[in-house]
């Protein structure tokens, strides 16, 4: 072994650590609330001070919290721990449990509720209580954040193993386990984003999967008006968040609260959709590579639309091309299916005469 293999499986012994370490005092802590917290408030000695807000709502606050808790303890702890003498080889840990790290999309689902929850109650002298039993320095909502930390942390030092593991065996499974890790986080972000949208009627289910969303600058231009694209540079665009749904594009004013992170969910008020099937789009505005336009019903309504960077432009209006190319393939089957069952229905017709 050279002098740099060496020193480069002690730093994957390093990471590896560091992974056990944070892995059970993680397990340690969900235990803590779930013992502190959760089974508390079906102590009926506790009843009296729980406020009727916060009653049967359990399942509200803590989410699949055990079930999270229930994973890490029997089996995913166990799995990394039997990699503590080959550490390059814990990718494949992870890329054997990907199934079961739904449970964290599940977690986060949930997330938004909870925080809304929380911010009612958190007054509650139950929790002050049980926090002073714990002697805990953080209030319930720090440790209700832990398992989003995790998942993050997980992809730190997914990367660090990675950058020491370059030539061993498992080097392509950490760069898997890495990329799915990703994915997950990134699906957790979404879904976090996804159930603070106040003021839309619908269901957002029925829009089908989210693919994109973002901060961007619009100016709008309505054929009411006759207002001419170019006086549209004069005024002040809007700054709005959008998300790109199978079905729909949804327009919100993103409302800031104050708090960093995750502690606050940002939270969006709708403003407006559009449905996809009435939607063109027009790559290039001229003079700005970070412009595109979304217009509807036949031009009816324009939206210019700047993206922060050229490259954030490109990926919305790839996906929006997308959308409408399988739209288009859908129609095209949907119209091709109706001319057969119209000439099938037409041969039955002449075998009667």
């Amino acid at each position: 072994m050279g002098e740099e293999e060496e020193s480069l499986a002690i730093l994957r012994r390093h990471v590896m650590n560091e992974l056990l370490d944070t892995e059970r005092a993680y397990v340690e802590e969900l235990l803590c609330v779930l013992e502190g917290y959760a089974a508390e408030m079906d102590n009926p000695l506790m009843a009296h001070l729980i406020s009727t807000g916060l009653q049967n709502k359990k399942n509200i606050l803590f989410g699949n919290m055990e079930e999270i808790y229930h994973f890490h303890n029997r089996i995913f702890l166990r799995e990394l721990e039997s990699c503590i003498d080959c550490p390059e080889l814990v990718g494949r840990c992870f890329l054997e449990r990907m199934e079961e790290f739904q449970i964290y999309e599940k977690y986060c689902q949930n997330k938004p509720r909870s925080e809304s929850l929380w911010r009612q109650c958190s007054d509650c002298p139950f929790f002050q209580e049980c926090q002073k039993k714990l002697d805990h320095k953080l209030s319930l909502d720090s440790y209700l954040l832990k398992p989003v930390q995790r998942i993050t942390k997980y992809q730190l030092l997914l990367k660090e193993m990675l950058k020491y593991s370059k030539h061993c065996e498992g080097a392509e499974d950490l760069q898997e386990a890495l990329s799915s890790i990703l994915g997950i986080l990134k699906a957790v972000n979404d879904s976090m984003h996804l159930i603070a949208i106040t003021g839309y009627d619908g269901n957002l289910g029925d829009l089908g999967k989210l693919l994109m969303q973002g901060s961007f600058s619009v100016w709008t231009d309505h054929k009411k008006g006759h207002t001419k694209v170019k006086e549209l540079a004069r005024f002040k665009p809007m700054q709005r968040h959008l998300f790109l749904h199978e079905k729909a594009v949804l327009f919100c004013k993103k409302r800031e609260e104050n708090g960093e992170g995750y502690e606050k969910a940002p939270s969006f008020s709708y403003k407006q959709s559009l449905n996809m099937t009435a939607v063109g789009i027009t790559e290039n505005v001229k003079g700005d590579t970070k412009k595109f336009e979304i217009w509807y019903n036949a031009r009816e309504e324009v939206y210019i639309i700047q993206a922060p960077t050229p490259e954030i432009k490109a990926a919305w209006v790839n996906e929006i091309r997308k959308v409408l190319t399988s739209q288009l393939q859908a129609c095209r089957e949907a119209s091709q299916h109706r001319a057969l069952e119209q000439s099938h229905s037409l041969e039955h017709h002449h075998h009667h005469h």
